[in-house]
C-alpha cells in the first residue's frame, strides 16, 4: 500500500506525514460511541486517510468513507503446521477399544471352556489332568501370539475348541500385524483443526483474535452459539496478524486472519527458514469480504483516489503488487500429508517407544512381585 500512497500524493499533488495509530489497532467502537485505532483517528478528523486495506462493514462506514473495492478477501484460521508425530501407543491402535475388549473376553471364554471341558472329561473318561487351568490359560495366550505348543487335548471335544481358537487367533493376529505394519511404515498426519467448530472443540491449542479488527467485532456481537464460544473462550488478543506470525509459527496460539496476510506470513516463513511452519485451515471463517482504503468522512481526496484505484486495477498493477508480496508459498500450501517423504524409511526408537515402555513396565511389575514373594517367604520363615 506504500506504492498506492505515493501515487496518490503524486497525482493528486499533496504531501503526507505517516502517523501511527494508538496501540497500532485497526479500530473498534466503544460504548460511548467513539472509536479506537485508525478508525478513531478518522472519526475525529485527526488524519485524512488510513492507508491500509480495511474490510468494509456498515458499522465502519458510519465513521468514515471507503474507496471503491481494492480487492476481496476471506478470513481463515492460521496455526502451526501439523507434523508427523510418533504415537507411543501405536501398538494398540490397530484395534479399537471395543475389539480389544472382545478379544480379552474371547481369551477368557476359551480358558473357561477349556478348563470346564477338561473337568468333565476327567469325570467321564476317568482321566487325571493336573494344572488344567494354568495350562489352558498359557495355551490360549500362546495360540494368540502364534507360538507353538506341545500340549493338546486328549479327546475330540477339547480338540474342537482348540481348532476353533487357533483359526480365530490366526485371523486376529494376521489382521493386527498387517494393520500395525501399515501404520508404522506409512505414517499419517492428523489435522486436528480445519474449521471453526473443530477449533472450539479442542483444548490443546488456544486461539486469539486480532484486537480492534472486523472479526473481533463480528464474534463479539455474534448471536449463534459457535460465535459466542469463539469470543468467550479466546485466550486473548494480538496486535495484528503480521506481527503475530512468529508466535503462531511456534505454536503459541492459533489466529483468525485474512488470507492475504496469512499468505505473506507463509512466504516470510519459507523465505527465512526454508521450511513450512504455518498452516491455513481449509474451511473459511468469513468469505468474500470487500476491502477498501478508509478516508475521513467527505474527504475532498476520495473521488480522485477512486479514479486512480480504478486505473491501477484495470492495468493489473494492483494484482501485480499484491502478487509480489506473496512468493514461495506453493510448497507450504500443500496439505501436511505431502510432507511425508516418498519411499520407506527406517523405523526409529520413537516408533517403538510404546513397546519398550510396555516391556519395561512388565519387568518392573515382575520385579515387584518377586520382591513381595521374597518378603512373604522371609516373614513366614518358610
Amino acid at each position: 500500500m506504500d506504492l498506492v500512497l505515493d501515487i496518490f500524493a503524486k497525482i493528486i499533488n499533496f504531501e503526507y506525514e505517516l502517523v501511527l495509530a494508538p496501540e497500532n489497532l485497526w479500530g473498534g467502537p466503544l460504548r460511548n460511541g467513539s472509536w479506537t485505532g485508525m478508525l478513531g483517528m478518522l472519526q475525529r478528523n485527526e488524519v485524512e486517510l488510513a492507508i491500509a486495506p480495511f474490510f468494509v462493514t456498515p458499522e465502519r462506514e458510519s465513521v468514515c468513507d471507503f474507496t471503491t473495492p481494492v480487492y476481496s478477501d476471506s478470513q481463515a484460521i492460521l496455526m502451526v503446521r501439523p507434523a508427523i508425530q510418533n504415537d507411543i501407543f501405536a501398538f494398540v491402535k490397530p484395534f479399537t477399544p471395543s475389539v480389544w475388549m472382545l478379544l480379552l473376553l474371547s481369551i477368557l471364554s476359551v480358558i473357561i471352556a477349556r478348563g470346564s471341558m477338561d473337568r468333565c472329561e476327567e469325570w467321564i473318561f476317568k482321566l487325571n489332568t493336573s494344572s488344567r487351568w494354568s495350562k489352558g490359560a498359557m495355551w490360549a495366550v500362546q495360540a494368540l501370539s502364534q507360538e507353538s505348543s506341545d500340549w493338546l487335548p486328549k479327546n475330540d471335544a477339547g480338540r474342537l475348541v482348540v481348532t476353533t481358537w487357533l483359526l480365530a487367533a490366526f485371523v486376529f493376529m494376521t489382521s493386527y500385524s498387517g494393520i500395525l505394519t501399515a501404520m508404522l511404515t506409512v505414517p499419517r498426519v492428523t489435522i486436528p483443526i480445519d474449521s471453526l467448530p473443530e477449533l472450539v472443540a479442542q483444548t490443546k491449542l488456544p486461539w486469539r483474535l486480532e484486537a480492534g479488527s472486523m472479526m473481533y467485532a463480528f464474534f463479539e456481537e455474534a448471536e449463534d452459539e459457535l460465535g459466542k464460544k469463539v469470543f468467550s473462550d479466546k485466550a486473548g488478543t494480538f496486535q495484528d496478524c503480521w506481527a503475530a506470525r512468529q508466535d503462531v509459527a511456534e505454536g503459541h496460539f492459533a489466529a483468525i486472519c485474512d488470507s492475504t496476510t496469512m499468505m505473506k506470513a507463509m512466504s516470510w516463513d519459507f523465505s527465512t527458514t526454508g521450511k513450512c511452519h504455518l498452516y491455513i485451515s481449509r474451511e473459511k471463517v468469513y468469505s468474500n469480504g470487500i476491502l477498501g482504503i478508509a478516508f475521513k468522512t467527505k474527504s475532498k481526496y476520495l473521488p480522485k483516489a477512486n479514479k486512480i484505484l480504478a486505473r491501477l486495477k484495470e492495468s493489473g498493477l494492483m494484482n501485480k503488487w499484491l502478487g509480489e508480496q506473496i512468493t514461495n508459498t506453493s510448497l507450504c500450501l500443500r496439505p501436511p500429508s505431502a510432507d511425508i517423504k516418498e519411499g520407506l524409511s527406517p523405523l526409529s526408537f520413537q516408533t517403538f517407544s510404546g513397546s519398550f515402555l510396555f516391556l519395561a513396565s512388565g519387568l518392573a511389575v515382575s520385579s515387584l512381585c518377586f520382591l513381595a514373594e521374597h518378603l512373604m517367604k522371609c516373614c513366614t520363615g518358610e
